[in-house]
C-alpha cells in the first residue's frame, strides 16, 4: 500500500527513506544540520546517488524545500528508490538517480514551512550582494496578513477584503507570496543572507552536478490546486527551449500539462530568489530541465490561514502549550492530507513524473 511509504513524524520519514536507500545497496551522504528535531533527532540532509559518479545525465529529485511538505516528498522518494523498473532504466541508460531528502530539515521536524532562520527557502536565492527587491504590494498588508491578535479581528477582516475587492484575488496571491526580503516576521521571507539550508542545496549540486552534460530537477511541493492533483509547474529560466522540452517530458500529448509562472498558466504567482537558480550557476556545463511537482490539498484561503497563523505563533513566544499545538497541527495538515486515497494519487504521478524524466534524459 502507499500508505507504508509515508510518515508521520520527520524521524520516521528519515528512517524510512534511509531504509530504502540501503535495501538497494545505496550509500546515504548526510549533511547534518546545526539543530536538532521536535523530538531531539539529528537533523540533515540526506543525498543518496543512485548511478555512476561520472555519469552523462543526473535525474535530482528533492523534497522538503518548504520543510512540512516534505511528509508527501518523502514518500514518493522512499518508493523511488524502491523501484526497480526506473533504476533499471536508469542504470541502462548510463544515468544517475539522485534524492536530496529534506532540503530544509528543521521546518520538516517542527512543522514550518520555513527553515530555522524563518526564511522561505525557495525565495532565498538571490544575489546577496546587491540591493534586494522590494515587495511594495507586500508591505502595504503586512498587518493584515500577520495582525496583532489571532484569530483576526472583525476590523482586519475586512480591511482584507477590501483590499482584495479592490485589487483582485491573483493581486492578493502575488502580493503575499511573490518574496518579501523587508519583514523577517512575515510570510514567505526571502531572508538577507543564504540559510544553512542554501549553502547546502549548492554544496551537493557541486558535488554531484558538474560532471553530467545534463540534468534534470524534479522538487516536490505540496499546498497549490485541487487535492491530489499534481500541478507540473515549469523549473527553470524562461527559455523557449528549456520549456519545450519540459512539456515533451511531461506535458502530455498537447504539452499544455506543464504549466508555467512566465505565461501565467500556472496556479504559482510569478516569484523571487528561485532554488532552481543554483542549478545553472553551479552546473553551467549541463543542459536544465527542471519542474516542480505541486500537489493540492486544502483551498488556498485555508493554507494561507495556516501559515498566518503559525508565522503569529512563532511571533508569540508566550503562547500557551495547547494552542500553539493546535496551530501547528493545522499547518501540518494545511500541507500533507493524511489518508490513503490522497497518498496512493500523489504516489502514482510522482512515480509517473520520474520515469518520464528517465526517459527525456535518456532520449
Amino acid at each position: 500500500m502507499a500508505a507504508a511509504f509515508f510518515s508521520q513524524t520527520y524521524a520516521e520519514a528519515r528512517g524510512k527513506f534511509l531504509a530504502a536507500a540501503a535495501a538497494a545497496g545505496l550509500a546515504a551522504q548526510p549533511h547534518i544540520h546545526p539543530l536538532t528535531g521536535r523530538d531531539g533527532e539529528a537533523l540533515a540532509l540526506d543525498v543518496v546517488r543512485d548511478g555512476p559518479a561520472d555519469a552523462r545525465a543526473v535525474l535530482l529529485v528533492s523534497s522538503a524545500c518548504h520543510g512540512v511538505e516534505g511528509y508527501c516528498g518523502s514518500g514518493i522518494q522512499t518508493a523511488l528508490l524502491g523501484d526497480a523498473d526506473l533504476r533499471r532504466q536508469a542504470h541502462a541508460a548510463g544515468m544517475a538517480l539522485l534524492y536530496l531528502h529534506g532540503l530544509n530539515p528543521y521546518g520538516f521536524s517542527w512543522w514550518r514551512r520555513t527553515t530555522h532562520e524563518n526564511v522561505d527557502l525557495n525565495r532565498n536565492f538571490q544575489d546577496f550582494s546587491q540591493p534586494l527587491p522590494r515587495n511594495t504590494a507586500y508591505d502595504s498588508i503586512a498587518h493584515l496578513l500577520v495582525p496583532a491578535d489571532w484569530p483576526p479581528t472583525p476590523a482586519v477582516q475586512q480591511a482584507t477584503q477590501a483590499w482584495i475587492t479592490t485589487h483582485g484575488l491573483p493581486a492578493w496571491q502575488a502580493a503575499v507570496s511573490a518574496g518579501q526580503y523587508h519583514h523577517p516576521d512575515g510570510l514567505f521571507y526571502g531572508g538577507q543572507h543564504p540559510t544553512w539550508s542554501h549553502q547546502a542545496v549548492r554544496q551537493v549540486l557541486r558535488d554531484h552536478g558538474q560532471r553530467c552534460a545534463r540534468l534534470a530537477w524534479i522538487d516536490l511541493h505540496t499546498g497549490l490546486g485541487p487535492s491530489g492533483v499534481g500541478e507540473r509547474i515549469y523549473a527553470g529560466r524562461d527559455e523557449p527551449t528549456a520549456i519545450a522540452r519540459a512539456r515533451a517530458w511531461w506535458g502530455g500529448p498537447d504539452g499544455r500539462a506543464i504549466t508555467s509562472i512566465y505565461d501565467g498558466s500556472s496556479t504559482s504567482a510569478l516569484l523571487t530568489g528561485l532554488m532552481w537558480e543554483a542549478g545553472p550557476q553551479e552546473c553551467p556545463q549541463a543542459e536544465h530541465t527542471g519542474m516542480a511537482l505541486e500537489y493540492g490539498t486544502e483551498p488556498i484561503t485555508t493554507v494561507l490561514d495556516a501559515l498566518r497563523a503559525d508565522q503569529w505563533a512563532e511571533n508569540h513566544p508566550e503562547l500557551p502549550a495547547d494552542q500553539r499545538a493546535g496551530i501547528k497541527r493545522q499547518l501540518r495538515d494545511a500541507f500533507y492530507t493524511d489518508t490513503d486515497a490522497w497518498k496512493q494519487q500523489v504516489l502514482v504521478q510522482g512515480i509517473e513524473a520520474a520515469h518520464q524524466a528517465v526517459a527525456g534524459l535518456a532520449g
